[in-house]
């Protein structure tokens, strides 16, 4: 399912508002956290998920530990 929405000031942020189709889909409600991501050609939004938050953390630390041996392993 594709929508358009705009980007509105929210205080001193900015945020948008999604559709309640979409809300239902992803079974979140108001108050709810969701996960962002950027994929090739756009954003993810996927419901908050505290296990894949702390993997996320746990990959980036390592990430940045061996950053230079992941770059050699990469060539």
């Amino acid at each position: 399912m594709a929508a358009s929405t705009k980007v509105i000031a929210i205080g001193n942020s900015s945020g948008i508002i999604l559709p309640k189709e979409m809300l239902s889909r992803l079974k979140v409600e108001k108050g709810d956290t969701l996960y962002v991501s950027e994929v090739p050609g756009g954003l993810q939004v996927t419901p908050h998920d505290e296990e894949l938050a702390r993997t996320m953390e746990s990959a980036d630390r390592v990430i940045r530990k061996y950053r230079d041996t992941l770059k050699k392993l990469a060539e």
